[in-house]
């Protein structure tokens, strides 16, 4: 490797660990073995770190279930739209528990036309509100453009995308 590139592999490593909350610089832990009792997260427990996280003006607010190699369960309270995302070998499903708004999927991600961020270009627009389900594929462009007063809490389920098998010749 060159001086140059090295130099660039310094700040790209360095702009990352600024970046990335100090639990993720630890592995995530194995999910549970097949045949496992599994994980158990009580609703008090998850609703109080919730409450925790809303009352510190976190926004979004996040109280982890289970975080794994494999999977990563949280509740999340929005106060206020966020940029788009997109999650790169991960599907991630949204279930709505209170609250409402408009969630966009699909389309591109691009600079919003005022300069104020980015928007997600050519998505389809969604209503979501209490009980509906929201399942958005990997490398998909998502972004809850509008929340309703009051915000909206989902349990957000992240899990790795099996790999697409290569069309047969």
């Amino acid at each position: 490797m060159s001086y140059r590139n090295s130099g660039i592999a310094v700040v790209a490593a360095t702009i990352l660990t600024a970046l990335l909350p100090a639990a993720a610089a630890e592995p995530p832990a194995a999910a549970p073995a097949p045949g496992s009792p599994g994980v158990y997260a009580g609703h008090a427990a998850v609703a109080a770190q919730l409450a925790k996280a809303v009352a510190a003006s976190k926004d979004p607010a996040v109280s982890p279930v289970a975080i794994t190699d494999q999977y990563s369960v949280n509740q999340v309270h929005r106060g206020k739209p966020a940029p788009p995302a997109i999650h790169p070998g991960w599907t991630e499903l949204h279930i709505v528990l209170d609250g409402g708004a408009t969630f966009v999927t699909g389309g591109q991600i691009k600079a919003a036309a005022d300069g104020s961020g980015s928007v997600v270009e050519g998505g389809v627009s969604h209503r979501v509100e209490k009980g509906d389900v929201v399942i958005v594929p990997p490398n998909s462009p998502h972004w809850y453009q509008q929340v309703d007063t009051g915000g909206i809490t989902v349990i957000e389920v992240r899990f790795i995308a099996p790999v697409a098998a290569s069309p047969a010749k």
